[in-house]
């Protein structure tokens, strides 16, 4: 049987890096089962570690992609009670392939009223958002978020709200996403309308910021010293300066939780996850066949986009 995956061989511009490959399977590793995929979406974090960012941490070759769903085609004895089941594999080999080899106790059952599209974007996003809510509450707090466009800011946003935020905005780069924030609950603010940004920030309690470069400065000088500022990304691709003691500054890494995750905790994040997915608006999809990543690889890169690429094995 062989496996045909998105595989990088050296670290550079993912549309140069990246090339199809196809190799015969290897025997099944005991503990683990074997996924064969249906749909991974791209994400940052799928593309960042192919330009090198994390190098040290990478054995090369490696297959692109984090999260993703896909149908258990193959267990060892002690896990076939999976045998067929719908499931994210997760924390194993990298997901933009046809078939995926996980460990069987970290493979995420899907909700059967979860459809494809939703369960293979589960992950990434809504763990980020899921654990940043329950490390630094939002709970009777005025919240701001960042890249508010984004899928992680987004979920952030709409389970603030769901947690008893007193009110949250969102501060956006594209003018396409003013109307479904709004819709939201979330009060939109335009990244290039500074006087509105500080008016928000000096009454806001906590930041999630994605996006760190001139607008996380703006938001430090401008955040009470009682805040909270929490960076989980530097979507600009710029860093930025701590030039006083207050307000606090927290870096949240998603990577950083998981390893003293122990299993049944991490089953219980996804219980919760599935729940709040179900009450919250999500983007669209675009999918692409495999064979098609560098075309989703460009949707991924379009300015002001709406919706999520998605690959499909299908």
């Amino acid at each position: 049987m062989y496996n045909t995956a998105v595989v990088f061989r050296s670290f550079g511009e993912p549309q140069e890096t990246l090339q199809l490959e196809t190799r015969e399977l290897t025997a099944l590793a005991p503990g683990n089962i074997r996924v064969k995929m249906r749909l991974a979406p791209m994400n940052a974090s799928d593309v960042i570690p192919v330009s090198g960012a994390y190098s040290h941490r990478i054995t090369l070759p490696a297959v692109a992609g984090y999260e993703g769903m896909g149908i258990v085609s193959e267990t060892t004895p002690d896990a076939a009670h999976l045998l067929g089941q719908r499931v994210l594999p997760l924390r194993g080999q990298g997901t933009w392939q046809q078939y995926v080899d996980c460990p069987a106790e970290l493979a995420i059952r899907v909700p059967d009223d979860i459809d494809d599209a939703l369960a293979a974007r589960a992950y990434i996003n809504p763990l980020a958002a899921h654990l940043m809510l329950q490390l630094y509450p939002a709970r009777g707090k005025h919240v701001l978020v960042t890249a508010a466009g984004s899928d992680c800011a987004g979920y952030l946003a709409q389970w603030a709200r769901l947690n008893g935020a007193k009110s949250v905005t969102g501060i956006y780069r594209s003018g396409i996403h003013a109307q479904r924030l709004a819709e939201m609950g979330v009060i939109p603010l335009a990244q290039t309308d500074t006087a509105a940004i500080e008016k928000a920030t000096a009454k806001a309690d906590i930041v999630y910021d994605a996006t760190g470069g001139a607008l996380a400065q703006l938001l430090l000088q401008t955040l009470p010293r009682s805040g909270l500022f929490i960076s989980y990304g530097l979507l600009s691709g710029q860093p930025f300066d701590i030039q006083q003691r207050l307000p606090r500054v927290h870096w949240f890494h998603i990577r950083n939780y998981l390893d003293a995750m122990p299993a049944a905790a991490w089953q219980q994040a996804f219980l919760d996850i599935w729940e709040q997915l179900r009450r919250s608006r999500c983007s669209e999809v675009a999918l692409f066949g495999l064979a098609h990543w560098a075309e989703a690889l460009a949707l991924y890169h379009t300015p002001g986009r709406i919706v999520k690429p998605v690959l499909s094995m299908a």
